[in-house]
C-alpha cells in the first residue's frame, strides 16, 4: 500500500477494508520516514505492531476468491 492511501485511511472516519498477511486490520499510525505502520487485528487493540506498508492491502471489491463470474450469453434478436 502506497504511504497516501494508509494515510488517508488512518485519518478517515470512515472504516477501510484493509488487511495485513490475510488479518484485517485498523492503522493507528503511519511513519512516512520509515515506510511502516502501527496496525492491530480488529478486535484486538492490545497486539498492536508495527509493519511495512507493502504488507498492507486493501481488497479489491472485484475480487472473487475463487468464484468465477461469468456474464450470460447475449440474445440475438
Amino acid at each position: 500500500m502506497n504511504k497516501l492511501r494508509a494515510q488517508e485511511i488512518a485519518e478517515s472516519p470512515v472504516m477501510a477494508d484493509v488487511v495485513c498477511d490475510g488479518v484485517p486490520i485498523y492503522i493507528q499510525h503511519v511513519d512516512e520516514e520509515n515506510d511502516t505502520a502501527r496496525v492491530y487485528p480488529l478486535g484486538k487493540p492490545d497486539e498492536e505492531r508495527t509493519v511495512p506498508l507493502s504488507s498492507l492491502t486493501e481488497p479489491s471489491p472485484f475480487q472473487s476468491d475463487g468464484i468465477q463470474m461469468m456474464c450470460p450469453p447475449s440474445r440475438e434478436t
